[in-house]
């Protein structure tokens, strides 16, 4: 009796070891290749999985998270022959375990030398320059090539990165020499187009103030030549009223024309800027008595009946100092 207790009790062992070994436990973001008899039969997905021990088991344990893998510095000749060194992150998610357990020997070797070949077939073709100012299109084409050429293992490549890139010293200081002198320069045209600019406002300004100028002279000229005009017409007026007075027997207006033209002529002597001392050649009483001939005439114009009346005689001619007398 105390032998098939025994017994029992060994078989239940058995089957309860059996059971736990034929569970499989998959932790979430991992999946877990199932092997029959060490060919490949499924995946376990992650959770609890039954499979019967010693007739399965697990092959490899793939894990599916994005993962991130570091290129290490890579030395790279431009097509311009400068070396620079390189280095740069790989991100990557395993899609399908059983491609990425079964088609590549080891996944992280492989995605490692495919990345540091094609970064130096792809940096390789391009000049310093470009290096440094097209990362985004390196990474773009590194991006391309890379998951095209990981797509059979089951591989999606999510992001290629350059991280550094780093030129020799000499280049460095070449190029720092370069952009202050490409500086320089700009400054040096912003600076011209601006003195061009400011000359040509200059000019500008000019050019409106002589036309201004220009445009005030011919408005004065205009006006002197209009008052000329109206001074012409008064003072032709004037000579036509002198000439009708004449024409109808006035003497009075011979001597208001010969006492107005005899004034403007003592005046001009007067206003001489040299003139220091006038002599007159003629007496002082001729000028005395056209003035008082204009005024006889003005009384006469104006209608007062004294200047109708008889003058008195005129006084005897006196001779003027300078004048010569008679032999």
């Amino acid at each position: 009796m105390g032998v098939i207790f025994g017994v029992v009790v060994g078989i239940l062992v058995l089957v309860i070891m059996f059971l736990f070994a034929s569970l499989k436990m998959v932790r979430q973001g991992f999946e877990y290749t199932i092997e029959h008899f060490g060919r490949f039969t499924t995946v376990a997905r992650p959770g609890l999985n039954f499979y019967p021990a010693f007739f399965y088991q697990v092959g490899r344990r793939i894990n599916m998270m994005e993962q991130v893998l570091d290129v290490p510095q890579q030395e790279i000749i431009t097509k311009d022959n400068a070396m620079v060194a390189v280095d740069g992150v790989v991100f990557f998610q395993v899609l399908d375990a059983a491609k990425a357990a079964y088609e590549v020997s080891d996944l992280f070797v492989a995605i490692m030398q495919l990345a540091t070949t094609n970064l130096r077939t792809v940096m390789g073709s391009m000049d310093l320059d470009e290096l440094l100012s097209k990362r985004d299109e390196i990474n773009a084409r590194l991006l391309s090539v890379v998951d095209h050429a990981t797509n059979p293992w089951g591989v999606k490549i999510t992001r290629v990165e350059i991280k550094d890139i780093r030129p020799p010293v000499d280049i460095v200081n070449a190029m720092a020499r370069q952009m202050k002198a490409e500086r320089e320069k700009r400054a040096n045209i912003l600076e011209a187009e601006g003195t061009r600019a400011s000359e040509i406002l200059r000019a500008e300004g000019q050019k409106q103030a002589r036309i201004l100028e220009a445009e005030g002279r011919k408005e004065s000229a205009f006006r002197d030549s209009e008052a000329r005009e109206r001074a012409a017409e008064a003072e032709a007026k004037a000579t036509q009223l002198v000439s009708d007075a004449i024409e109808q027997g006035s003497a009075q207006a011979i001597n208001y024309f010969i006492a107005q033209k005899y004034v403007e002529a003592v005046g001009k002597f007067a206003t001489s800027p040299n003139a220091k001392t006038i002599l007159f050649p003629v007496e002082a009483t001729n000028l005395i008595g056209t003035l008082g001939g204009i005024g006889a005439l003005a009384k006469e114009a104006f209608g007062d009946p004294a200047a109708a009346a008889p003058k008195p005689p005129a006084p005897p001619r006196v001779k003027g100092p300078f004048e010569p007398s008679e032999q």
